[in-house]
């Protein structure tokens, strides 16, 4: 069985950043980028244009960018790995990656594996229909473009974060639809009221979506009243899904410790786990920032900490 000094897992800025500076500490790092779990490069994959990542003014795709990420990390001599990651043993060190089919153990490891964005399992809203065509799951990465300037925009969920992402898209929309299946928002009080108070925004009470419509983008939505069951079809210039995120740590079966939510807990201002030799980079450790470039100035950290760590427990010289 290969031993290697480090192995990450997951791809994306986060994974393809800590890839960049291990390699040029000379770690000879292995990724693991994943196959059937999802598309390698996470969730950028699935954005059509990044207009705010530092260095491309005109903006640059998604995919392209996570293509220019991954070509870094393997210029300076990342082992890239198109393989899904079964299981991994943290009990014993060093750590064994059970990969599909490759299984490796590592002295240190470093989790990457991203967030993956809940959405409405309705008609319209699925990959090769309207998903990022006017609809997405993040307001801040796509609130701003072209498409959803000067429209009518739907925000669906009732948390901070539904409240958050309706607020910051009143900049750029004509009005905002904060739309919600209860009576009552689940948001924190501040967010209610700002949300309330706010000119741009109207709250669609007691109503699910239906479906999305369109043509080449997003047009229309299908809202249901849940108490009347009642339809109605409005126009729409975009659809936001702010349900929440999902960490991708199933494959570590509770070896790391969690946050309540879900992410990996990692000591504040560090990539840490709680176990030795183990570090999380990314949104699999993020719920509050959940963009690509904090993704990759956190995948930075990780590896400087994997290094140090390697070094003072005589893995490097």
């Amino acid at each position: 069985m290969e031993r290697r000094k480090l192995v990450i897992i997951g791809s994306g800025p986060a994974a393809y950043t800590a890839a960049i500076y291990a390699a040029r500490a000379n770690l000879s790092p292995l990724i693991y980028e994943g196959f059937f779990s999802g598309p390698a490069g996470g969730q950028l994959m699935t954005t059509t244009e990044v207009e705010n990542y530092p260095g491309f003014p005109d903006g640059i795709s998604g995919p392209r960018l996570m293509e220019e990420f991954r070509k870094q990390a393997e210029r300076f001599g990342t082992t890239v790995l198109a393989e899904d990651v079964a299981s991994v043993d943290l009990k014993v060190h060093p750590f064994v990656i059970n990969g599909s089919p490759t299984v490796v153990q590592a002295d240190a490891i470093i989790i990457a594996t991203g967030a993956t964005a809940k959405r409405l399992d309705v008609p319209g809203a699925k990959d090769g229909e309207f998903w990022q065509k006017g609809v997405t799951a993040c307001a801040v990465c796509d609130g701003a473009a072209p498409i959803f300037r000067n429209k009518d925009l739907y925000v669906f969920g009732g948390g901070d974060t539904a409240v958050e992402e309706a607020v910051f898209l009143t900049k750029f929309a004509k009005k905002v639809y904060l739309v919600h299946r209860r009576d009552e928002l689940r948001a924190s009080k501040i967010m209610v009221e700002r949300a309330l108070k706010n000119p741009k925004i109207e709250v669609i009470w007691n109503h699910v979506l239906e479906k999305v419509e369109g043509e080449q983008v997003v047009t229309h939505v299908l809202l249901k009243d849940v108490k009347s069951g009642k339809e109605m079809r409005r126009e729409a210039g975009g659809v936001f899904f702010a349900i929440g995120h999902t960490p991708n740590t199933a494959f570590l079966q509770g070896q790391l410790e969690l946050e309540p939510n879900g992410y990996l807990k990692v000591k504040p201002g560090r990539s840490y786990t709680n176990i030795d030799g183990v570090f999380a980079a990314g949104d699999v450790q993020d719920h509050i920032y959940r963009q690509a470039v904090t993704a990759a100035g956190s995948g930075c950290m990780a590896a400087l900490d994997a290094e140090r760590w390697l070094s003072e427990k005589g893995h490097i010289e």
